[in-house]
């Protein structure tokens, strides 16, 4: 998809969205969708070729030459694509009753038929577009000038009645016939002249009915094609057969002749296979079987590309398929040997929905996906030409010959469960995989992508359920049906260890990063926990329902599982608790996955729902109602995209996420705020660009928030409940050993006479000074100007000191903002703003204004301190620092209140902050109460 990002990405304006459904994810692309069952179309331009193939709602343009992805047709149509048909740059889409004109993608008309009926089959040729309909009348359009590019003038209409012939199988235009087309029915093939409108042939009815026709390159001749395998070949002009070519017990569904100078055509049958037929030698001469799989509508196109010997196939198995023919080997007509079609190149994926996904690189790069066509595929993120299905082909064994049961009649069974390491990557196999209804797990590797060296078996005869392997590479996990875990070697193949606590299916198994712990969990409801390296058993939990299935985090040592009551329970691998349980999906749950840095969980589920939980919030941040309910989810390892998997369709849907460019809100949301979001889709207008998110508007979305991400702690929960300050738990500490801190920080000896200046030193006492002033330009002061500003400055000392004599005495003079704060607050009974005060305060600052506090009688400062502690403790606030300010209080001042406890304003305080703690104290006993109860329970 490289290209096809670098032709038409940049054409979507960074503002350019379609739904915000969404506060995380936005639709983003499909990967894997190559064709369905309507036939493709090829285009020339000059001596290249371009292949149109259509997706559904879309259509997609190959280049012919390397099958590289070209185009995507930019908007969905209104209902699915049914016909496909080129003309030089132009791609004509029939859906509904409307065809749309292409070019690059891009729609440049749209013809609206007047009609209920639906578009069967187009056919573009000279200045004429002819649309066959299911209620078999053919709409003919013509060009308005002869330098337009495409018809878009509706010129006449033509009937097929039911005594003219059946319902119109295709129509055709062949050379040489002026203005005129070939309608062919089931029953016969008539002749139209599309300019006068009139009828110049029908011919007689044949025996079996037709299926599919092609004209022939030799002038007058069109190949018929029969459900009963006779080919038929008709000549127009004298009306009458010239030959029939018998293949028996064969649907043809599709012919096409070679044009690079040899007399063969090729024929495609529904059961999937194509027959190669020489005219010359009449005789059959390669027949190719299964080319595209029969229970999908086997070959449903095929052709050869013009003056080329090269074939063109595709069919409803999603996959484009490219055969080329090598020179003969002679050159003698009698004895030319023609090479079988040698096959070439191809584009493919699943036939069948995907159910397994996993991303198989830290880049995110490929996707490994496994899908009920029993088929293995690594998809390429960047370019859609590096998407590969592995090899089911197995190995040899040691002595040459092929492990029994490996004649590739039909593929492996269906995959269930797979895991994949890279840190041994090109060592041995890195990828372990669990197919339904086999008793062993098969191995694979990603480098020589095709499948390993090694089936691990089950160690109690039962189904594989689960497997995993170790973060090193080393070992893989089996889990089985009947409760048995094994563990094999992945480079020998050799068991080393097996488990046995389950007692049902083992439905999932995890061992951390550093290969130390490992947990399991079951049908039975039990979560297990071993040590790996000493393989001894650490304690199990026992969980209320079934779980289905489990995913590991390895950086953040949880993992989440499923359970049947449809929750979703997160556990600490280290305490082995439950930590979290998610409850909210209606239906049983399908899939989740962990984002990287584990702060989410993406669950999907049957309710049709993709919901996104945030794990420290413990609330669903997010919820998307779907078409389609999702089989599996998983997150990039670098956390810019969810790949998704759906009951329908047979791509993977790829998802932006928002959150890398923005926060997310972890506003919790109800189910009412799900809006339904419509998924990825093969075009342009249905997806938004990689980077829309950083482009978009907060202010637009329709969030109930406010400003979360400026939020502020509440200083006080309740007025009922004790809370302590927030502010540095340090600082309670200092206050509290102020002493130590003073006794500490004394010098250990005193300060040493500093040593003998170096001999380099010229100068020394004031001489330095004045030597080092005089060199940078300042004035340069004697010794008696010196001594003459030092007396001045005296004399104006002993002034102001005189001066003090005869200004107020006693504290009222000089008091600190402390003390001024305080002797208010007594006046007026209301402390609150000395409190403030206190807290602002630095510890060095509060000791030394306790210590300053009047202790002289009538100690009214001392009370006043007293009575402002109380009147914070009833705040409930601060709690801890009024304690440690009234703790410093009977360390400055202890012996002055002790020796006057009698004096009535002191007792009074005391007794006020007495009785406070009283009621302070059930708190105490309280939180005692509860630690002896949780002691005996845990010790009992």
């Amino acid at each position: 998809m490289a290209e096809f990002n670098k032709k038409r990405k940049l054409e979507v304006t960074p503002t350019q969205s379609v739904v915000k459904a969404s506060k995380v994810f936005s639709p983003f692309r499909v990967i894997g969708n190559v064709s369905n069952g309507v036939p493709f179309a090829v285009g020339t331009l000059g001596s290249t070729f371009y292949i149109s193939t259509a997706i559904g709602n879309s259509f997609q343009i190959y280049d012919a030459n390397n099958l590289h992805l070209l185009f995507v047709s930019e908007k969905e149509t209104e209902s699915p694509i049914v016909a496909l048909a080129s003309h030089f740059h132009h791609v004509f889409a029939g859906f509904g009753n409307k065809v749309g004109i292409y070019k690059r993608g891009i729609q440049e008309h749209l013809i609206n038929l007047e009609t209920d009926a639906h578009v069967k089959d187009i056919c573009v040729f000279g200045n004429f577009l002819c649309i066959s309909t299911t209620d078999n009348s053919i709409y003919i359009y013509k060009k308005d000038s002869p330098q337009d590019k495409y018809p878009t003038i509706f010129y006449t209409k033509l009937s097929i009645t039911s005594l003219q012939g059946g319902d119109i199988v295709s129509i055709h235009h062949l050379a040489t016939y002026l203005n005129k087309i070939v309608v062919v029915t089931k029953n016969n093939v008539i002749l139209f002249n599309v300019r006068t409108g009139k009828l110049l042939y029908t011919s007689p009815e044949f025996p079996d009915q037709i299926t599919v026709a092609e004209p022939a390159p030799a002038l007058d001749i069109i190949a018929l094609g029969t459900v009963t395998g006779d080919i038929i070949m008709f000549n127009m002009k004298k009306g009458k057969k010239i030959r029939t070519i018998k293949m028996p017990n064969l649907r043809i569904s599709t012919i096409s002749f070679r044009t690079d100078g040899s007399s063969h055509f090729c024929a495609g049958t529904a059961s999937g296979d194509l027959v190669f037929y020489d005219l010359d030698r009449r005789s059959r001469i390669h027949v190719l079987k299964n080319i595209h799989r029969e229970q999908y509508g086997g070959v449903t196109k095929v052709t050869f590309l013009n003056g080329q010997p090269i074939i063109v196939t595709s069919g409803g198995d999603n996959s484009l398929k490219e055969y080329v023919f090598d020179p003969s080997l002679s050159q003698d007509d009698s004895e030319t040997v023609v090479q079988p079609p040698r096959f070439l190149r191809s584009r493919g994926g699943h036939s069948q929905p995907p159910t397994t996904i996993t991303f198989a690189d830290s880049e995110s790069h490929f996707i490994l996906s496994s899908s009920r066509d029993r088929s293995l595929w690594g998809f390429s993120l960047r370019k859609d030409a590096q998407s590969q299905e592995l090899s089911q082909r197995v190995h040899k064994k040691a002595d040459g010959g092929r492990i029994a049961g490996s004649t590739m009649k039909e593929k492996f069974p269906e995959i269930i469960a797979l895991a994949i390491e890279n840190a041994r990557i090109g060592d041995w196999e890195n990828v372990i995989t669990a197919h339904k209804d086999e008793k062993f797990a098969r191995t694979w590797d990603m480098r020589t992508k095709r499948v390993g060296r090694w089936t691990f078996p089950t160690s109690d005869d039962g189904f594989v359920k689960s497997v995993a392997l170790s973060q090193c590479g080393n070992f893989g996990f089996v889990g089985s049906s009947n409760g048995g875990i094994s563990v094999f070697n992945m480079q020998s193949g050799i068991l080393r260890k097996k488990y046995r606590l389950h007692k049902k299916t083992v439905t999932g198994i995890a061992l951390d990063g550093m290969n130390r712990k490992m947990v399991s969990c079951g049908l039975d409801g039990i979560v297990g926990f071993y040590d790996f390296n000493k393989s001894t058993f650490l304690g199990k939990l026992q969980l209320d329902a079934p779980i289905t299935k489990m995913v590991y985090h390895r950086s953040s040592d949880l993992f989440a599982l499923i359970l049947d009551d449809l929750s979703i329970v997160l556990i600490d691998a280290v305490t082995q608790r439950v930590v979290r349980q998610f409850w909210g999906h209606s239906n049983r749950i399908t899939a989740l996955d962990f984002s990287p840095d584990g702060r989410w969980i993406v669950s999907a589920s049957l309710d049709s729902t993709i919901r996104t939980w945030d794990l420290p919030t413990g609330g669903c941040i997010d919820g998307i109602k779907l078409e389609s309910v999702a089989t599996d989810v998983k997150f990039s390892p670098n956390g810019d995209m969810l790949a998704t998997t759906h009951v329908i369709g047979n791509g993977i849907y790829i998802w932006n996420n928002k959150a890398q460019f923005k926060a997310i809100s972890t506003r919790a949301i109800d189910e009412e705020e799900f809006e339904n979001l419509m998924l990825p889709s093969g075009s342009l207008s249905g997806n938004e660009a990689m980077l829309t998110g950083a482009f978009e508007d907060s202010k637009d979305e329709k969030t109930d928030d406010t400003e979360f991400n400026t939020y502020e702690t509440l200083a006080q929960i309740n007025d009922e409940l004790v809370t302590l300050s927030i502010g540095p738990r340090n600082k309670m500490n200092t206050l509290l050993n102020l002493d130590v801190i003073r006794q500490r920080s004394k010098p250990i000896e005193a300060p040493k006479k500093p040593e003998k200046a170096p001999f380099f030193l010229q100068l020394s006492g004031d001489k330095v000074g004045d030597e080092a002033s005089g060199r940078e330009g300042i004035a340069h002061e004697m010794p008696e100007e010196l001594q003459a500003k030092e007396a001045l400055n005296n004399k104006q000392s002993e002034a102001e000191a005189e001066l003090n004599k005869f200004k107020p005495s006693g504290r009222l003079g000089f008091e600190s903002t402390f003390t001024k704060l305080l002797r208010e607050g007594a006046e007026t009974k209301e402390y609150a703003k000395f409190l403030q005060n206190l807290i602002s305060l630095s510890p060095s600052s509060v000791d030394l204004e306790i210590r300053s506090i009047n202790s002289f009688e009538p100690f009214d400062e001392i009370v006043w301190f007293i009575e402002a502690l109380t009147e914070g403790l009833k705040t409930h606030n601060n709690f801890e620092l009024y304690e440690a300010f009234m703790s410093l209080l009977f360390k400055a001042h202890g012996d002055i209140i002790h020796a006057n406890n009698t004096n009535d304003n002191i007792k009074n305080a005391l007794l006020g902050w007495e009785e406070l703690h009283k009621q302070n104290d059930k708190l105490d006993e309280l939180v005692k109460f509860c630690s002896g109860v949780i002691s005996f329970v845990t010790t009992s």
